[in-house]
C-alpha cells in the first residue's frame, strides 16, 4: 500500500474522539457515518479541515498570517499526506435581495456577455445588462424589483388628534423628539383630528412642502419640516430589506416594480433580445428549459460563451437543481440546495 494515497491519522482525540487511527484514501469519496456525537464532525471539520488550512497558512510570511484567521493545532500524534481542503457546509447561503443564483454561480455574467455580443438592438458592453449597475438597472426601483413604501393607513389612525397619538409608529409618536420638534412645533393644530385636515395640510404632514419650512425651535438652530413619510424612507428604507426591524416592517409594503415587472432592468435592456428573449426572460425559466434555448443558438460569434455557459447550466442540472432559476433570490434556497450551489461553484472553478 501506497502511505502517499491516503492521509494517515494517527492518535486522534480532539473533542469526544478517544485515541482513534485511521487513514483515509485520497481521490475516492469517503463517507462518515454514524450517530449524533460519534465524532464525524470532529474528524472532518476539527481535526482534517482545520489542520489543512492551518499548514496552508503556514506558507505565507509571517506578515500575512497575523492577517489570516489563527487555527489551533488539533489533538493527535500524528497527521500526514493533507491535501488543501474545501468545506463546503449545508447553511443556507443568505445575501441580500441583489444576490441570485445567477450572479452567485456566475452564470449570469456569462448571459450578461451573451447579450453584449449578440443582443439586438446593441446597447453596449456587459455591465449595462446589470441590474446592479446604474447602467442597466431600472431606475424606478433602483434594481430591485420591487418597491418598498411606507404604509400610510398602518402609520396614522386618523380618528386621532397628533397629541392623542394620531402618529401609530413608536419613533415618531406622542411624545418623542420628532412629535415635539417638529409636529406640534407651530406648523400644525395638535388637538385636530387627521381627518379633519384640509387636503393642504394632509399633504404637508406626509411630505413637508417643496419650499422648506423654518420652525420656530428654542435654543436650537433653525430646522427645516420633514414629512412623517419623507422621514420615515430617509430613516429606514435606504437600507436592505433584511436589515430592517420586525417595529417597522409592520409599516411597509412591499409590491412588485410597475416600472419593470419586477425584473429589475430598464427598459433599453429589457428591449434587447436574443431569438426573441430578453436577459430577464432567459433568467425566469427554469435551467432546465434554459439549457434547452441557450443550446439553440448558433450563432458563430457566440459560440465560446454558449459552450461555456452550457457546461454551468450542465452542472446545475446535474445536481438535481434544473427547477431552480437564475432569477432566484439566494436568499430563499433551502441548506439542502445552497449546498449544492456551493458545490457547483467549486466545481466551476479552474483550480
Amino acid at each position: 500500500m501506497d502511505s502517499n494515497q491516503y492521509i494517515n491519522l494517527v492518535g486522534l482525540k480532539e473533542n469526544n474522539l478517544k485515541n482513534i487511527t485511521l487513514s483515509i484514501p485520497k481521490k475516492k469519496i469517503t463517507v462518515f457515518t454514524g450517530v449524533s456525537g460519534s465524532g464525524k464532525s470532529s474528524i472532518v471539520f476539527d481535526t482534517i479541515s482545520k489542520e489543512a488550512q492551518r499548514q496552508l497558512n503556514q506558507t505565507f510570511t509571517a506578515y500575512i498570517q497575523n492577517r489570516m484567521p489563527t487555527y489551533s493545532q488539533p489533538d493527535a500524534l500524528s497527521i500526514e499526506n493533507l491535501s488543501p481542503a474545501v468545506v463546503i457546509d449545508q447553511k443556507r447561503l443568505g445575501g441580500n435581495v441583489r444576490s441570485t443564483l445567477g450572479t452567485v454561480t456566475d452564470t449570469y455574467a456569462l448571459l450578461r456577455l451573451l447579450f453584449s455580443r449578440i443582443g439586438q438592438p446593441f446597447i453596449g458592453e456587459s455591465d449595462v445588462f446589470s441590474f446592479n449597475n446604474p447602467k442597466g438597472m431600472c431606475p424606478k426601483c433602483q434594481g430591485m424589483g420591487r418597491r418598498v413604501e411606507p404604509d400610510i393607513e398602518k402609520l396614522f389612525d386618523k380618528t386621532k388628534s397628533l397629541n392623542e397619538g394620531a402618529i401609530l409608529f413608536s419613533t415618531f409618536s406622542a411624545g418623542t423628539w420628532y412629535w415635539q420638534k417638529h409636529l406640534v412645533s407651530g406648523l400644525f393644530d395638535p388637538d385636530k383630528k387627521l381627518m379633519d385636515y384640509t387636503e393642504t395640510e394632509w399633504q404637508m404632514l406626509l411630505y413637508g412642502k417643496d419650499k422648506k419650512i423654518v420652525l420656530p425651535l428654542k435654543n436650537e438652530p433653525a430646522k427645516y419640516f420633514e414629512g412623517v413619510i419623507n422621514r420615515f424612507r430617509r430613516m429606514f428604507l435606504e437600507k436592505e430589506i433584511h436589515q430592517l426591524s420586525n417595529n417597522v416592517k409592520k409599516f411597509i409594503t412591499i409590491t412588485h416594480c410597475k416600472a419593470c415587472n419586477g425584473t429589475r432592468l430598464s427598459h433599453e435592456v429589457l428591449n434587447c433580445k436574443i431569438n426573441g428573449y430578453n436577459i430577464a426572460q432567459f433568467a425566469a425559466m427554469e435551467i432546465g428549459e434554459l439549457l434547452k434555448v441557450i443550446e439553440a443558438i448558433n450563432d458563430p460569434i457566440a459560440k465560446p460563451i454558449i459552450s461555456n455557459l452550457s457546461i454551468r447550466l450542465h452542472h446545475l442540472v446535474d445536481m438535481g437543481l434544473y427547477y431552480l432559476s437564475l432569477n432566484r433570490e439566494t436568499s430563499t434556497l433551502s441548506g439542502g440546495e445552497s449546498q449544492r450551489v456551493k458545490l457547483i461553484r467549486h466545481l466551476n472553478s479552474s483550480l
